[in-house]
């Protein structure tokens, strides 16, 4: 079986390297000399002018990033995104309201966000899908124009830079994931950036329970703090993710060459912006060659995914929406296929081979 993910795992002797200090130490949690030295080294290796705060997943980092900017109300947000932008709006008690997407980039449409807009609008959350930046100039702007904040959901995005800054230097907050499944992991974890040393100071605090002191309180807090394991884990990744993201490069560019010919859409990438290679989605011209392809696919054992499928706005708390017509419609057309470091590229070349099979016989 061939499956459409697997993470990215170090030889385990330069892991198991990393333990020794740990076990010394006795160390685990609680902003640690790992944690920290991890902060530091994502600032050097994405070059951010921003602030590095590490949690322990990429779904508290949104949250702490909306309860960091005390934003109470409506959030203007992609119904096309994995469901925690969607229920970390919820979670902290604002209302997301849904825009419709790009039928190319697949990312938050600027028009959709302006039409939205109300006196109850607060913020906007833009996720940049598979990576792919949103119109962040058009964004900004409008968000400037009316007095709103912006957090970008970077969860895809790591290493992309936009007219060569890192795609975390945008916003008031950006928030990453460090999922096993992400490009660039530390098993669980996650980050807030953000140029603001207030919020760097309020998302520090919120992350430790609000603790100020070892007996006083200044913020309402969580439990977002991540261990020296997890830290190490980064740590070692960090040294091999130039080679990750080189290997996912090769790969895509076989797919896109050899699915080239076939009535299928690429995503168009923003102009100015360097890709990570994260995912591989691909546009069918319908849902039914979708479904027929991806059961062609499974019956040979290869798996695909379906990101993202259904759309936010169907959630079973959240009321469906009848202004995202072209979400829906990518929603029921597009899939992810295989991607991951050990993937070779004669698999790559046989699942190419499998796909243009099942559309010539359709």
């Amino acid at each position: 079986m061939i499956p459409v993910n697997k993470p990215f795992l170090p030889p385990k002797e330069y892991f198991v390297s990393q333990l020794d200090d740990i076990w010394e130490r006795t160390w685990l949690t609680n902003n640690g000399p790992n944690v920290r030295l991890l902060e530091e080294k994502l600032q050097n290796y994405l070059n951010l002018s921003n602030k590095v705060v590490l949690v322990n997943n990429g779904t508290i980092a949104l949250q702490i990033a909306i309860k960091a900017l005390d934003l109470k109300g409506q959030i203007i947000t992609t119904p096309f995104s994995y469901v925690a932008t969607a229920s970390s709006i919820v979670w902290e008690s604002c209302e997301p309201v849904f825009a419709d997407i790009d039928k190319d980039t697949f990312n938050i449409d600027v028009k959709s966000i302006e039409s939205l807009i109300s006196y109850n609008t607060v913020g906007i959350i833009g996720t940049h899908v598979f990576g792919n930046p949103c119109d962040i100039k058009a964004i900004n702007q409008l968000a400037h124009a009316n007095d709103l904040k912006v957090i970008y959901d970077a969860a895809h995005a790591f290493s992309v830079k936009y007219e060569e800054q890192s795609i975390f230097n945008y916003g008031d907050i950006s928030t990453a994931s460090l999922h096993a499944t992400k490009l660039y992991h530390c098993i669980e974890g996650g980050f807030v950036a953000t140029s603001d040393m207030s919020f760097v100071r309020k998302c520090e605090l919120m992350r430790n329970f609000g603790h100020d002191g070892p007996y006083q309180y200044s913020e309402l807090g969580i439990n977002g703090k991540n261990s020296e394991f997890h830290a190490a884990m980064g740590l070692v990744n960090l040294e091999f993710i130039d080679r990750v993201i080189a290997k996912r490069k090769s790969l895509v560019n076989v797919y896109e060459s050899l699915l080239s010919e076939l009535p299928i859409t690429f995503q168009r990438w923003e102009l100015g912006a360097t890709r990570n290679y994260a995912y591989m989605p691909i546009l069918f011209e319908s849902e039914k060659q979708l479904i027929k392809t991806t059961a062609f696919l499974e019956a040979n054992e290869i798996n695909t995914r379906r990101y993202f499928y259904p759309t936010l706005d169907q959630l079973p708390y959240l009321s469906t929406s009848d202004r995202i017509p072209v979400a829906r419609e990518v929603a029921r057309r597009i899939i992810c296929l295989p991607l991951y470091y050990d993937l070779s590229v004669s698999k790559v070349e046989m699942i190419c081979e499998l796909i243009k099979s099942s559309m010539k016989h359709n």
